[in-house]
């Protein structure tokens, strides 16, 4: 970690910062961006020991991650409703047992319940590029790794965990093939992140029924071969292959992205 944590130090020019002086935690995130706050999505790697006796994703927040729909859902005006699409039951089995991720079930090589470990090991996804993190330090070394700069920023959805009925109001897209870390269902506090090819991301505003609003993280898979072909019938009466596919990203989840208006000296 001490390693990882220079090289990434020396993306801005710290090589005469003493190893003692690197800050750790939250600092770390301070110190490579001052002026962005740390996402609440993120908090839970602040936790003493990284272990907590609540799963991630509550049962009322369940709809946030279940609502599968076309790329062509995505305009102004549409109505969504979340959750109507399929049984998350069905989905992920029991939730009161440690699951993996539930936006990552609806990958055929996981359709089954699985250890922490056997799941960070492997891909969920063909062409998938994955990797866990129990700390905001780690997280912070592989994504500017993986960018090779620190212009970079996190996107999250603000999902209201009392609407599950919106209507589309706008839609931006974020990026191609971004990074996504989210939060897995184990008592031990891991986020998973991976890029997954032939992926877009968007971020949806949505309005509810008494004009509350939402930022919905979202991601289309335009490859979905490798989707459970049951799960996606259920959902969409679909075939695998077929059409692009996508899907809401709830609040324990971002999206890693290049940020163009970052503007430091020594950032690569």
């Amino acid at each position: 970690m001490e390693f990882a944590r220079i090289t990434v130090l020396a993306l801005f020019c710290l090589a005469f910062v003493e190893i003692g002086a690197i800050p750790f935690g939250e600092d770390y995130w301070k110190y490579v961006w001052p002026n962005t706050p740390l996402p609440n999505t993120f908090s839970d790697l602040l936790i003493p020991n990284g272990k907590t006796n609540n799963l991630p994703i509550r049962a009322e927040e369940l709809n946030q991650y279940s609502t599968l729909f076309f790329q062509h859902d995505l305009y102004p005006g549409n109505k969504i409703i979340l959750g109507n699409t399929h049984s998350v039951a069905k989905m992920v089995g029991p939730f009161t047992e440690p699951i993996q991720g539930i936006t990552d079930s609806i990958w055929l090589e996981n359709k089954n319940k699985q250890s922490l470990d056997d799941f960070c090991k492997s891909p969920t996804a063909k062409g998938e590029h994955k990797h866990c993190v129990s700390s905001l330090d780690s997280m912070i070394d592989y994504v500017i790794s993986h960018f090779g700069t620190t212009k970079i920023k996190a996107i999250s959805s603000t999902f209201d965990v009392n609407y599950d009925q919106y209507v589309v109001e706008e839609v931006k897209k974020v990026g191609d093939n971004a990074v996504m870390c989210h939060r897995l269902n184990f008592e031990k506090v891991v986020f998973n992140c991976h890029q997954v090819r032939a992926t877009t991301a968007y971020v949806v505003s949505l309005v509810a029924p008494d004009g509350t609003k939402a930022k919905a993280l979202t991601v289309c898979h335009h490859d979905t071969r490798g989707m459970n072909p049951e799960l996606l019938f259920e959902a969409l009466k679909v075939d695998p292959g077929t059409f692009p596919i996508c899907h809401f990203i709830g609040n324990k989840a971002a999206a890693w992205v290049p940020n163009y208006s970052v503007d430091r000296r020594c950032v690569i």
